[in-house]
């Protein structure tokens, strides 16, 4: 394991391309909830049973958030004309990035969103398509729309439409800011109605960031805006407008490095580099420096730091401490307006997300999310704001914002057991994501040596690079230089192979050794010396396994370019992997928010008792890893003796032997899939040991495996991970030869996260 501190993750524009294009271009597809099989299906979902909820709308209105998906859909609109900090580059362009918005609608509070993308830069018109288009929504994300245009668009739809409207670059980066600021000044010793507060960028962002802390009690006299300018004062006139004059100030200062002397707040969303250190230094005691602007900050912390060590710095940057990022608001707020059928997002809403998000902040922090961003997090200087990934900010925000919105009236249907919705928001959520996050947050923790095995496959490169630009460790390939580079030249990354160590056994200076080790291995079944040495030498898979033997990496993966039985066969003559050694391959199957485990897919072609309670064991062992409660299953035809079978008998046997060995979590069978999956079915068997659903589900054989898990993949569409390779003494995992960049990136996760190991 290497002791370097995680990298600063890099994306280069082929990996980002090739995420918007693949598996399908563009990032969401509409999937529906509701059976469309057969004929009456059809006939219930459109002609003629649909006129029955029409006229049950037409005839009440508000019904409409019964029968339809208005009451969890929100329009996420942009004319495109100040994407990213990139500027106008049009409504077409912007479409990626209104697409990413909706998925991170979904990703974190499970709301649907739709991107509408708006070919005009006239604010009567933007006003008139989306009023006009109002009845489609339980809500209006506005987004990427330039200033002042976004001011008159906003509050003109506000005036019009009876269902929330936010503009997202104003309001949602103004409720984590005041969030942060609430944590901030409480660290420092200050209250906001006594502080004096700095603003440097009088744009859409802002604006609304002072209106809100003002809102909350900030004093109007205590707050200086500053554009491009200087200091908005009262009195100037020279590149005002009606909202920049509306914080207009008494003050004789006239640039920002007046104004920031005796300040106790800096808030920043304009430029890399405005603010300097000799500013920094002339703040008051305790200073409070959110420096947001994008993708550099106003100040770097070392910068500011440097000067005035007492300071509290937040940027808007993932790799630095206190990341003001708009993922923690507006998911949450549209959840909890939504579920109350809100007829608009109000100030009081916005400072309950924000006291909410400060005060989750003070809470101990859950060790999976302290995993994922490699440190220890506690509320103090550098934990001010709760990272994106806490699993609780999905049942503690938007039950704060929905009280809110109740008290304030704007609530058209408002929650009458509130403990009860918690625990909803909490089911609510798919688990797949939080999984994947867990296996890459560990992986990332450990900073492994990972060896990919195949340095001839384009696939297996990019997921090398990925694996080193992503800050998840270091990346050794197997394979020869000259072959590498010219490799990866022709997918876009030339540049890369100076990043990566490129190893073969033409180069390395351990080949003795590596030759030793395996004649010594292999001597007593037939193998002689020079066979050894070929081996070794013209194998890449026994020779990547003999650098993992050596310690010279710390994980390995591989298995993208040749069958896995081959592979394994491989991996054997440097490793135990034979059924006697302990050996299991379980596979991760997600699919619609549920996750099984089943085993064995790899190693065991037709298991006896004692070997299907082995796998039963690993399978739970896996399951614990990835934070699962085990309940095994052990799958048949029949259901507890009947009908009777000997290969079922076999199924049953396993529990018996799980009996003797008195393990630790719960297992049943044998039973059929719907008696461990469907709790109404396993109601008929009211002495079953299963509490819950099955989640490892151990199958009769190899080929029962494979057909399951391929059956479930292609036809249901589900996730595959795996097969995950256990009890082997090194962390080795082998992917199929149908294996995306993105698969094998999960692969080498899963080693380096030991997932699975036992020993």
């Amino acid at each position: 394991m290497s002791d370097h501190k995680p990298r600063t993750a890099r994306i280069t524009p082929e990996e980002a391309l090739s995420y918007h294009m693949e598996p399908r271009p563009g990032k969401f597809d509409v999937v529906p909830s509701t059976p469309m099989a057969t004929q009456r299906d059809l006939s219930l979902a459109y002609s003629p049973g649909v006129a029955v909820p029409v006229q049950a709308i037409a005839d009440r209105p508000e019904t409409a958030y019964d029968y339809t998906t208005k009451g969890n859909l929100v329009a996420v609109i942009s004319n495109g004309t100040a994407i990213l900090g990139m500027g106008n580059l049009g409504a077409l362009a912007s479409k990626p990035v209104m697409e990413g918005k909706a998925v991170l609608f979904k990703r974190f509070a499970d709301v649907n969103a739709i991107d509408i993308e708006l070919d005009t830069e006239d604010p009567d018109e933007i006003v008139n398509a989306v009023r006009l288009m109002g009845p489609s929504f339980g809500g209006i994300n506005l987004e990427d729309i330039k200033a002042p245009e976004c001011f008159i668009i906003e509050s003109r739809l506000k005036e019009m439409m009876d269902i929330p409207v936010f503009h997202d670059d104003q309001h949602g980066t103004a409720v984590i800011c005041a969030a942060g600021l609430i944590n901030a000044l409480e660290l420092s010793g200050k209250k906001i109605g006594d502080v004096k507060i700095v603003l440097n960028g009088a744009g859409a962002a802002g604006i609304a960031c002072l209106e809100l802390l003002k809102a909350m009690g900030a004093r109007h006299e205590n707050c200086i805006m500053c554009d491009t300018k200087g200091v908005i004062w009262q009195g100037r006139t020279e590149g005002m407008n009606q909202w920049k004059s509306a914080h207009a100030v008494v003050t004789e200062a006239r640039t920002l490095d007046e104004a920031m002397k005796g300040a106790d707040v800096f808030l920043g969303v304009s430029a890399k580099g405005a603010v300097t250190p000799e500013m920094v230094e002339t703040m008051a005691e305790n200073p409070v420096i959110f420096a947001m602007a994008n993708p550099d900050p106003e100040i770097t912390p070392e910068d500011a730091h440097a000067v005035r060590p007492d300071a509290i710095v937040a940027t808007g940057r993932s790799d630095y401490p206190n990341q003001v990022n708009n993922v923690l608001g507006f998911p949450y707020l549209f959840r909890g307006a939504l579920d109350i059928h809100a007829r608009a997002i109000n100030d009081e809403m916005k400072i309950a997300c924000a006291r909410a998000l400060a005060e989750l902040a003070r809470e101990d922090v859950p060790d999976e999310v302290a995993i994922a961003y490699g440190r220890k997090l506690q509320f103090g200087r550098d934990y001010i704001i709760p990272t994106p990934f806490d699993p609780r900010l999905i049942h503690v925000i938007p039950p704060a914002v929905a009280k809110a919105g109740m008290d304030t009236g704007v609530a058209r249907r408002p929650i009458i057991d509130m403990e009860a919705y918690r625990h909803a928001l909490q089911a609510r959520m798919d688990p797949t994501a939080a999984i994947l996050q867990g296996i890459h947050a560990r992986a990332r923790s450990t900073q492994a040596r990972m060896i990919f095995a195949e340095g001839d496959d384009p696939r297996v490169l990019r997921a090398a690079v990925a694996w080193q630009r992503g800050g998840m460790g270091s990346s050794i390939v197997v394979g020869r230089e000259a072959d590498v580079r010219e490799k990866l030249e022709a997918a876009g990354l030339g540049d890369a192979v100076r990043e990566l160590s490129i190893v073969s056994a033409a180069t390395t200076r351990h080949l003795d050794a590596y030759h030793d080790f395996l004649y010594a291995r292999l001597q007593r079944k037939g193998v002689d010396r020079e066979d050894a040495h070929k081996e070794v030498n013209r194998d890449r898979h026994i020779f990547a396994a003999l650098m993992l033997a050596h310690g010279h990496g710390d994980g390995l993966v591989t298995g993208a370019t040749r069958k896995n039985a081959h592979v394994l066969a491989q991996i054997g003559q440097v490793f135990d992997v034979r059924p006697q050694d302990g050996a299991v391959g379980i596979t991760a199957v997600l699919h619609k928010g549920r996750i099984v485990l089943i085993g064995d897919t790899l190693v065991h072609e037709w298991p006896e008792a004692e070997d299907l309670a082995d796998i039963a064991v690993r399978g739970a062992h896996v399951a614990r890893h990835l934070g699962l409660d085990p309940r095994v299953a052990f799958l048949s035809f029949s259901n507890f003796g009947y009908p009777v079978s000997e290969r079922a008998e076999k199924m049953a046997e396993g529990t018996h032997v799980l009996d003797a060995r008195r393990v630790d979590f719960e297992y049943e069978g044998e039973m059929t899939v719907d008696v461990a999956l469907n709790m109404e079915q396993a109601a008929k068997y009211p002495f079953s040991r299963l509490t819950g659903p099955a989640n490892v589900l151990v199958v009769p054989a190899r080929h029962s495996a494979s057909i399951s898990v391929k059956l479930m993949q292609e036809m249901a569409g589900a996730t595959v991970i795996g097969p995950i390779l256990t009890g082997v003494a090194k962390p080795i995992q082998i992917c199929s030869t149908s294996s995306t960049v993105s698969d094998i990136l999960n692969m080498a996760a899963i080693a380096a996260g030991r997932l699975g190991q036992v020993r």
